[in-house]
Protein backbone atom coordinates (compact mmCIF):
# COMPACT_ATOMS: atom_id res chain seq x y z
CA UNK A 1 0.00 0.00 0.00
CA UNK A 2 1.59 3.37 -0.84
CA UNK A 3 2.26 6.19 1.89
CA UNK A 4 -0.17 8.62 2.12
CA UNK A 5 1.36 11.91 1.46
CA UNK A 6 1.61 13.95 5.02
CA UNK A 7 1.95 17.89 5.23
CA UNK A 8 2.63 20.37 8.32
CA UNK A 9 -0.06 23.34 8.32
CA UNK A 10 0.25 24.46 11.13
CA UNK A 11 3.57 25.52 14.04
CA UNK A 12 3.48 27.88 16.66
CA UNK A 13 6.38 27.90 19.46
CA UNK A 14 6.59 29.93 22.55
CA UNK A 15 9.82 31.89 23.44
CA UNK A 16 12.87 30.44 24.76
CA UNK A 17 13.81 32.00 27.99
CA UNK A 18 16.46 31.09 30.76
CA UNK A 19 13.76 30.46 32.89
CA UNK A 20 9.80 30.57 32.96
CA UNK A 21 8.77 31.52 36.24
CA UNK A 22 5.43 32.80 35.75
CA UNK A 23 3.67 30.08 34.15
CA UNK A 24 3.49 26.25 34.52
CA UNK A 25 3.55 23.91 31.58
CA UNK A 26 0.05 24.26 30.86
CA UNK A 27 -0.01 28.27 30.67
CA UNK A 28 3.50 27.82 28.05
CA UNK A 29 1.20 25.36 26.39
CA UNK A 30 -2.20 26.57 25.92
CA UNK A 31 -1.09 30.09 23.51
CA UNK A 32 0.96 27.69 21.54
CA UNK A 33 -1.72 24.97 20.70
CA UNK A 34 -4.58 27.31 19.96
CA UNK A 35 -1.71 29.22 17.71
CA UNK A 36 -1.09 25.97 15.90
CA UNK A 37 -4.68 25.31 15.31
CA UNK A 38 -5.13 28.26 14.13
CA UNK A 39 -2.47 27.92 11.24
CA UNK A 40 -3.99 25.11 10.49
CA UNK A 41 -7.58 25.99 10.00
CA UNK A 42 -8.67 23.04 11.76
CA UNK A 43 -11.15 22.75 14.53
CA UNK A 44 -10.61 19.95 17.61
CA UNK A 45 -13.09 17.72 16.23
CA UNK A 46 -10.94 17.40 12.93
CA UNK A 47 -7.79 16.84 14.39
CA UNK A 48 -7.71 12.42 15.01
CA UNK A 49 -4.67 11.93 17.06
CA UNK A 50 -2.89 13.66 19.55
CA UNK A 51 0.90 13.08 20.56
CA UNK A 52 3.08 14.84 22.93
CA UNK A 53 6.63 14.73 23.67
CA UNK A 54 8.64 15.93 27.12
CA UNK A 55 10.66 14.26 29.68
CA UNK A 56 9.30 12.94 33.74
CA UNK A 57 13.06 14.11 34.68
CA UNK A 58 12.60 17.37 33.92
CA UNK A 59 9.02 17.74 35.96
CA UNK A 60 10.67 15.78 38.78
CA UNK A 61 7.45 13.86 38.59
CA UNK A 62 6.37 10.91 37.43
CA UNK A 63 3.66 11.07 34.28
CA UNK A 64 3.87 14.96 34.31
CA UNK A 65 2.70 14.40 30.88
CA UNK A 66 -1.04 13.89 31.84
CA UNK A 67 -1.18 17.21 33.76
CA UNK A 68 0.26 18.88 30.22
CA UNK A 69 -3.06 17.26 28.49
CA UNK A 70 -5.43 20.58 30.23
CA UNK A 71 -4.00 22.78 27.73
CA UNK A 72 -5.09 20.36 24.89
CA UNK A 73 -8.77 20.49 26.56
CA UNK A 74 -11.47 18.08 27.86
CA UNK A 75 -13.59 18.14 24.66
CA UNK A 76 -14.13 16.76 22.06
CA UNK A 77 -12.87 13.65 23.37
CA UNK A 78 -9.07 12.43 22.58
CA UNK A 79 -7.12 9.93 21.31
CA UNK A 80 -4.14 10.55 22.89
CA UNK A 81 -0.47 9.40 22.89
CA UNK A 82 3.34 10.45 24.54
CA UNK A 83 6.68 9.63 24.05
CA UNK A 84 9.37 9.98 26.39
CA UNK A 85 11.49 11.57 23.93
CA UNK A 86 11.75 15.12 22.06
CA UNK A 87 8.67 16.17 20.09
CA UNK A 88 10.38 15.21 16.58
CA UNK A 89 9.74 11.40 17.80
CA UNK A 90 6.54 12.46 18.40
CA UNK A 91 5.62 14.25 15.47
CA UNK A 92 7.31 10.49 13.19
CA UNK A 93 4.46 8.36 15.70
CA UNK A 94 1.79 10.47 14.68
CA UNK A 95 3.38 10.30 11.13
CA UNK A 96 2.95 6.50 11.80
CA UNK A 97 -0.57 6.67 13.04
CA UNK A 98 -2.03 8.82 9.64
CA UNK A 99 -0.39 6.44 7.72
CA UNK A 100 -2.30 3.67 9.09
CA UNK A 101 -5.82 6.03 7.78
CA UNK A 102 -6.88 5.98 11.26
CA UNK A 103 -7.07 9.82 11.65
CA UNK A 104 -6.37 12.68 8.60
CA UNK A 105 -4.73 15.01 10.86
CA UNK A 106 -2.66 15.00 14.22
CA UNK A 107 -1.50 17.26 17.03
CA UNK A 108 1.77 17.00 18.22
CA UNK A 109 3.11 18.97 20.93
CA UNK A 110 6.81 19.04 23.17
CA UNK A 111 7.37 21.25 26.45
CA UNK A 112 10.49 21.54 28.53
CA UNK A 113 10.77 23.10 31.89
CA UNK A 114 15.10 22.85 32.44
CA UNK A 115 15.28 25.78 35.14
CA UNK A 116 13.17 23.54 37.69
CA UNK A 117 16.49 21.37 38.41
CA UNK A 118 19.92 20.61 37.91
CA UNK A 119 19.47 19.31 34.26
CA UNK A 120 23.65 18.27 34.31
CA UNK A 121 22.26 16.16 36.58
CA UNK A 122 19.48 14.82 34.77
CA UNK A 123 21.48 14.30 31.86
CA UNK A 124 24.08 12.01 33.64
CA UNK A 125 21.28 10.33 35.65
CA UNK A 126 20.08 9.30 32.07
CA UNK A 127 23.60 7.50 30.63
CA UNK A 128 24.09 3.48 30.84
CA UNK A 129 24.17 3.04 34.20
CA UNK A 130 26.12 0.62 34.86
CA UNK A 131 29.26 1.56 33.03
CA UNK A 132 28.84 5.33 31.65
CA UNK A 133 26.67 6.94 34.72
CA UNK A 134 28.84 5.87 38.18
CA UNK A 135 31.77 8.04 36.41
CA UNK A 136 29.01 10.64 36.40
CA UNK A 137 30.31 12.45 33.25
CA UNK A 138 28.13 15.95 32.83
CA UNK A 139 27.37 16.42 29.27
CA UNK A 140 29.87 18.98 28.58
CA UNK A 141 32.40 17.23 29.40
CA UNK A 142 31.36 13.98 26.95
CA UNK A 143 30.41 17.29 24.07
CA UNK A 144 34.30 17.80 24.89
CA UNK A 145 35.06 14.41 24.30
CA UNK A 146 33.69 13.98 21.01
CA UNK A 147 34.75 17.44 19.81
CA UNK A 148 38.13 16.74 20.53
CA UNK A 149 38.13 13.66 18.71
CA UNK A 150 36.73 15.13 15.82
CA UNK A 151 39.48 18.33 15.38
CA UNK A 152 42.06 15.43 15.87
CA UNK A 153 40.48 13.81 13.46
CA UNK A 154 39.79 15.97 10.64
CA UNK A 155 41.97 19.12 11.67
CA UNK A 156 39.44 21.38 12.30
CA UNK A 157 40.53 24.04 15.15
CA UNK A 158 39.02 26.12 17.92
CA UNK A 159 38.59 29.13 15.37
CA UNK A 160 35.99 26.98 12.90
CA UNK A 161 33.76 26.06 16.11
CA UNK A 162 33.71 29.87 16.76
CA UNK A 163 32.69 30.62 13.36
CA UNK A 164 29.77 28.50 13.71
CA UNK A 165 28.98 30.34 16.96
CA UNK A 166 28.75 33.48 15.37
CA UNK A 167 26.74 32.55 12.42
CA UNK A 168 24.42 31.07 14.60
CA UNK A 169 24.02 34.39 16.74
CA UNK A 170 24.09 36.22 13.70
CA UNK A 171 20.75 34.15 12.27
CA UNK A 172 19.27 34.39 15.70
CA UNK A 173 19.45 37.86 16.01
CA UNK A 174 16.46 37.90 13.62
CA UNK A 175 14.31 35.22 15.20
CA UNK A 176 12.22 37.39 18.07
CA UNK A 177 11.91 33.74 19.66
CA UNK A 178 15.97 32.81 20.22
CA UNK A 179 17.13 32.96 23.70
CA UNK A 180 20.94 34.22 22.76
CA UNK A 181 20.96 36.65 20.11
CA UNK A 182 23.95 38.66 21.31
CA UNK A 183 26.44 39.64 18.67
CA UNK A 184 30.29 38.28 18.68
CA UNK A 185 33.14 38.15 16.76
CA UNK A 186 35.91 35.23 16.62
CA UNK A 187 38.41 36.17 18.11
CA UNK A 188 36.66 38.00 21.11
CA UNK A 189 35.02 34.49 21.66
CA UNK A 190 38.25 32.64 22.00
CA UNK A 191 39.65 34.63 24.35
CA UNK A 192 37.14 33.80 26.58
CA UNK A 193 37.76 30.16 29.08
CA UNK A 194 37.10 27.04 28.55
CA UNK A 195 34.21 25.14 29.70
CA UNK A 196 35.63 21.51 29.19
CA UNK A 197 38.39 21.47 26.78
CA UNK A 198 38.09 22.30 23.86
CA UNK A 199 34.34 23.55 24.34
CA UNK A 200 33.55 27.42 25.53
CA UNK A 201 30.51 28.92 26.65
CA UNK A 202 29.91 29.57 23.21
CA UNK A 203 30.63 26.22 21.66
CA UNK A 204 27.71 25.12 23.90
CA UNK A 205 23.94 25.32 24.46
CA UNK A 206 21.94 27.86 26.88
CA UNK A 207 19.55 25.92 29.43
CA UNK A 208 15.76 26.92 27.84
CA UNK A 209 12.51 26.73 29.08
CA UNK A 210 9.94 26.51 25.64
CA UNK A 211 7.09 24.81 23.99
CA UNK A 212 6.46 24.35 20.97
CA UNK A 213 3.19 22.31 18.85
CA UNK A 214 3.10 21.15 15.15
CA UNK A 215 -0.28 19.90 13.05
CA UNK A 216 -0.24 17.37 10.77
CA UNK A 217 -2.58 17.11 7.93
CA UNK A 218 -3.38 14.41 4.70
CA UNK A 219 -6.00 13.28 2.44
CA UNK A 220 -9.71 15.59 3.26
CA UNK A 221 -8.13 17.53 6.20
CA UNK A 222 -5.52 18.82 3.53
CA UNK A 223 -7.84 19.83 1.60
CA UNK A 224 -9.85 21.47 4.46
CA UNK A 225 -6.94 23.74 5.47
CA UNK A 226 -6.35 27.08 4.54
CA UNK A 227 -2.43 26.93 5.21
CA UNK A 228 0.38 26.16 2.65
CA UNK A 229 1.06 22.54 3.00
CA UNK A 230 4.22 21.71 3.72
CA UNK A 231 4.97 18.04 2.90
CA UNK A 232 6.96 15.52 4.47
CA UNK A 233 8.65 13.57 1.76
CA UNK A 234 10.35 11.47 3.75
CA UNK A 235 11.41 10.66 7.51
CA UNK A 236 13.54 7.88 9.18
CA UNK A 237 15.40 7.75 12.44
CA UNK A 238 18.48 5.57 13.22
CA UNK A 239 19.98 4.48 16.47
CA UNK A 240 23.57 3.90 17.41
CA UNK A 241 25.24 2.30 20.65
CA UNK A 242 24.83 3.44 23.78
CA UNK A 243 28.32 2.80 25.00
CA UNK A 244 30.37 5.44 23.84
CA UNK A 245 33.48 3.69 23.76
CA UNK A 246 32.28 1.28 20.90
CA UNK A 247 31.20 4.26 18.81
CA UNK A 248 33.61 6.72 16.17
CA UNK A 249 32.20 10.17 18.17
CA UNK A 250 34.15 12.29 15.17
CA UNK A 251 31.35 11.08 12.78
CA UNK A 252 27.32 10.30 12.71
CA UNK A 253 26.31 7.03 11.00
CA UNK A 254 23.15 6.72 12.23
CA UNK A 255 22.67 10.39 10.51
CA UNK A 256 24.15 9.45 7.73
CA UNK A 257 21.84 6.64 7.28
CA UNK A 258 18.59 8.27 8.00
CA UNK A 259 19.10 10.91 6.00
CA UNK A 260 19.51 8.32 2.56
CA UNK A 261 16.81 6.60 3.72
CA UNK A 262 14.33 9.69 4.14
CA UNK A 263 15.59 10.98 0.76
CA UNK A 264 18.41 13.47 1.70
CA UNK A 265 20.53 12.87 -1.59
CA UNK A 266 17.59 12.81 -4.47
CA UNK A 267 17.36 16.30 -4.72
CA UNK A 268 18.37 20.02 -3.99
CA UNK A 269 18.36 21.15 -0.58
CA UNK A 270 17.78 24.82 -0.03
CA UNK A 271 18.27 25.00 3.88
CA UNK A 272 18.35 22.95 6.85
CA UNK A 273 17.54 22.96 10.04
CA UNK A 274 20.09 20.65 12.07
CA UNK A 275 19.65 19.86 16.03
CA UNK A 276 23.32 20.25 16.71
CA UNK A 277 23.93 21.68 20.71
CA UNK A 278 27.50 21.86 20.35
CA UNK A 279 29.09 24.09 17.67
CA UNK A 280 31.61 20.34 16.49
CA UNK A 281 28.02 18.17 16.23
CA UNK A 282 26.91 21.12 13.45
CA UNK A 283 30.00 19.92 11.43
CA UNK A 284 30.02 16.62 11.84
CA UNK A 285 26.22 16.97 11.42
CA UNK A 286 26.54 18.45 7.55
CA UNK A 287 29.39 16.20 6.66
CA UNK A 288 27.12 13.35 7.67
CA UNK A 289 24.04 14.51 5.37
CA UNK A 290 26.00 15.62 2.80
CA UNK A 291 25.15 19.26 2.88
CA UNK A 292 27.49 21.72 0.86
CA UNK A 293 28.13 25.57 1.44
CA UNK A 294 25.41 26.51 -0.32
CA UNK A 295 22.86 25.35 1.57
CA UNK A 296 21.60 27.62 4.06
CA UNK A 297 21.98 26.07 7.71
CA UNK A 298 19.90 26.45 10.91
CA UNK A 299 18.91 30.55 9.82
CA UNK A 300 16.71 30.26 13.04
CA UNK A 301 20.21 30.30 15.20
CA UNK A 302 19.44 26.14 15.94
CA UNK A 303 19.93 24.88 19.28
CA UNK A 304 22.72 27.13 20.01
CA UNK A 305 20.54 30.04 20.39
CA UNK A 306 17.46 28.03 22.17
CA UNK A 307 17.88 24.63 23.61
CA UNK A 308 14.48 23.62 25.44
CA UNK A 309 15.04 20.21 26.19
CA UNK A 310 12.53 17.50 24.81
CA UNK A 311 11.30 20.49 22.03
CA UNK A 312 14.36 21.87 20.22
CA UNK A 313 13.93 18.81 17.90
CA UNK A 314 10.79 19.05 16.59
CA UNK A 315 11.71 23.25 16.84
CA UNK A 316 14.07 22.09 13.87
CA UNK A 317 11.51 20.35 12.28
CA UNK A 318 8.69 23.38 12.53
CA UNK A 319 11.46 25.99 11.69
CA UNK A 320 12.46 24.69 8.19
CA UNK A 321 8.29 23.81 7.57
CA UNK A 322 7.85 27.63 8.15
CA UNK A 323 10.84 28.99 5.88
CA UNK A 324 9.22 27.04 3.38
CA UNK A 325 5.81 27.83 3.53
CA UNK A 326 7.63 31.55 3.80
CA UNK A 327 8.82 30.92 0.72
CA UNK A 328 12.78 30.53 1.85
CA UNK A 329 13.13 27.16 -0.29
CA UNK A 330 11.29 24.79 -2.05
CA UNK A 331 12.86 21.70 -0.74
CA UNK A 332 14.95 21.65 3.25
CA UNK A 333 15.67 18.90 5.72
CA UNK A 334 15.05 19.06 9.62
CA UNK A 335 17.42 16.55 11.97
CA UNK A 336 16.40 15.99 15.69
CA UNK A 337 18.57 13.91 17.95
CA UNK A 338 18.54 12.49 21.10
CA UNK A 339 20.97 11.23 23.73
CA UNK A 340 25.10 11.99 24.38
CA UNK A 341 27.06 12.50 21.68
CA UNK A 342 24.35 12.21 19.28
CA UNK A 343 23.24 8.82 19.69
CA UNK A 344 19.84 8.70 17.95
CA UNK A 345 18.90 10.78 14.88
CA UNK A 346 16.03 11.43 13.23
CA UNK A 347 15.80 12.97 9.61
CA UNK A 348 13.02 15.20 8.17
CA UNK A 349 12.94 16.04 4.28
CA UNK A 350 10.70 18.69 3.60
CA UNK A 351 8.75 20.26 0.44
CA UNK A 352 6.73 22.82 -0.88
CA UNK A 353 4.42 22.95 -3.81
Amino acid sequence: MPLRDVAIVGFAQSASVRRESSKNEVEMLMPVLREAKRQAGLRGSDIGVTVSGSCDYLAGQPFAFVSALDAVGAWPPIVESHVEMDGAWALYEAWVKLQTGEADAALVYAFGKSSMGDLPEVLTIQLDPYTTAPLWPDAVSLAALQARAYLEKTGTSERDLAAVAVRSRRAAAANPMAQVRASADVDALLATPYLASPLRTHDCPPISDGCAAIVLACGAAVKKSAATPVWIRGIDHRIEAHALGVRDLAASPSTRLAGEKAGVGTGRIDLAELHAPFTHQELILRAALGLGADVDVNPSGGALAANPMMVAGLLRIGEAAARLAGGAGRRAVAHATSGPCLQQNLVCVLERD
